[in-house]
């Protein structure tokens, strides 16, 4: 194996630790929104888009390293696997915190037992 196969195998082993990391970064933010304990709407607000950020720099990191090694060389980068699993979970996770909110505000789930 020469000098210039190392890089290509880096390259080969980055890809699945960057795109698991993507994943785990993609359940951190959907742990962030709906299940952290005892916050208000607009704490779990704040909190949800510190972790979208923080995913979205490692789908970019992981979305470089995937476009590198892509065959195409004229692959864009919205077009790479872990930017498109990024938004498809950050807009599905946005609508449904958008229906939760609205349901915690507008239907009562519980009997109130005070008279």
């Amino acid at each position: 194996m020469g000098w210039c196969e190392y890089p290509r195998m880096f390259v080969e082993i980055a890809k699945p630790i960057t795109f698991v990391s993507c994943i785990l970064s993609l359940y951190a933010l959907f742990y962030a929104v709906f299940f952290a304990p005892f916050a208000a709407v607009h704490q779990r607000l704040y909190d949800s888009l510190g972790m979208l950020t923080l995913a979205a720099g490692v789908s970019l990191i992981s979305g470089l390293i995937f476009r590198d090694s892509a065959p195409n060389p004229h692959t864009r980068l919205a077009s790479t696997l872990p930017m498109q699993l990024f938004w498809w979970a950050a807009g599905a996770i946005s609508v449904l915190f958008v229906v939760s909110w609205y349901l915690e505000n507008h239907c009562i789930f519980y009997r109130d037992v005070r008279f």
